[in-house]
């Protein structure tokens, strides 16, 4: 099939924490024979930050935001399936109608990547225009939101539904030496954002004050004028080619959700399979449906305060973070891969073209979700 898609940038993960989704996304989406043009705007310095990588799976396409939009539809008019992503950052409510011109020929349908944040905002506008588009688009898929999203969204209208979760490129995530230079008892990549950073300061800036003889590195953009304690030390934005070596790097590995994602579960981000990739030991703050994906104790450590993070690290020997982060990859590999999830998107791509033969039904809300799992 050919897929037309707008995104925020399949090319810079600068203020950008989609970019490692859509790259394990349409790599393995590619890899079964799907054509990819991948548009997204000139936005944010994202264009000067470009990441190193072959990203030829995808023909990437930059647009000037407004100005080339009815350029962009005339292309996306000609594809099987065009795909509207949440969180491109410019023009989002604009596109999210007129790709809606693209179903007289074309699949069409909503990606959200940040699934609480679109429901929030409906549900705090009743006329947003969104809500008469959604029963329109063929499907909507999330990256995660576990039972909660699922039936939010078949309560307003969804034709359909898919989770296709996060997951690991072992192509692009795997082992490599520890540098000397990065080296730290527990590291943290993630950029300033106003849901983030309240529980940035209650785990991983409050653990570092409670264990100074510990070392704490803080990856990502927006830190440089916070203060910090005197053990952590920060190193700006991490490209994504950077993220093995930090991840080999540190005795532990932390993973905070953003707020919004930690409330409604199911919604490992890209960080954990990152570290997973790595084998590093993942230490997760905790949210519902973690044991859907691994299993802890065993195969990734859930702290919910800081203090339970300074006891985390203070009782695990190097022999046990190496213990646990082997088998946090093993898991990985077995269940989450980026093939897998492909596997998961096709089979949605290709019930969505199924039903344009037959008559809709529109799915019930159901009670629960598994990862993979789409109506």
């Amino acid at each position: 099939m050919n897929l037309f898609v707008f995104g925020s940038s399949i090319t810079s993960s600068y203020w950008n924490g989609a970019a490692t989704y859509y790259r394990g996304c349409y790599k393995y989406l590619a890899h079964m024979g799907h054509r990819i043009v991948f548009a997204e705007p000139d936005a944010y310095g994202r264009q000067q930050h470009r990441d190193q990588g072959d990203f030829s799976y995808v023909e990437s396409v930059v647009y000037r935001p407004a100005t080339d939009i009815d350029a962009m539809l005339r292309r996306a008019a000609m594809a099987d399936v065009v795909i509207k992503h949440s969180g491109i950052g410019v023009d989002d409510e604009l596109l999210e109608q007129r790709v809606l011109e693209c179903l007289t020929r074309s699949v069409v349908i909503f990606w959200d990547v940040d699934a609480p944040a679109t429901i929030a905002r409906l549900h705090e506008n009743p006329g947003d225009a969104f809500h008469r588009a959604i029963p329109r688009y063929d499907a909507i898929f999330t990256y995660g939101g576990g039972p909660e999203i699922r039936n939010a969204y078949l309560g307003l209208g969804a034709r359909s539904y898919s989770s296709i979760y996060n997951g690991l490129d072992p192509e692009t995530h795997f082992p490599v030496p520890p540098d000397a230079e990065l080296s730290c008892d527990l590291a943290f990549i993630g950029n300033r954002l106003p849901d983030r950073e309240a529980r940035v300061n209650e785990l991983f800036l409050q653990a570092a004050g409670l264990a100074p003889e510990k070392r704490f590195l803080l990856g990502g953009e927006g830190w440089g004028d916070k203060r910090l304690p005197d053990n952590v030390r920060w190193i700006g934005h991490v490209p994504t080619a950077d993220h093995n070596r930090i991840n080999c790097s540190a005795g532990m590995v932390l993973n905070i959700n953003r707020a919004s994602m930690a409330n409604c579960g199911f919604s490992p981000p890209t960080r954990v399979f990152e570290a997973a990739g790595a084998g590093a030991c993942l230490l997760c703050d905790e949210w519902p449906g973690i044991d859907s994906f691994f299993e802890p104790e065993k195969e990734i450590l859930v702290a919910r305060t800081a203090q339970e993070i300074v006891e985390t690290l203070r009782r695990h020997s190097p022999q046990d973070r190496h213990r646990i982060g082997t088998a946090l990859r093993d898991r990985a590999l077995r269940h989450h891969s980026y093939a897998r999830r492909a596997e998961t998107a096709d089979a949605a791509f290709r019930d969505c073209l199924r039903r344009r033969q037959t008559p809709v039904r529109v799915a019930q809300p159901a009670a629960g979700v598994l990862p993979g799992e789409h109506v």
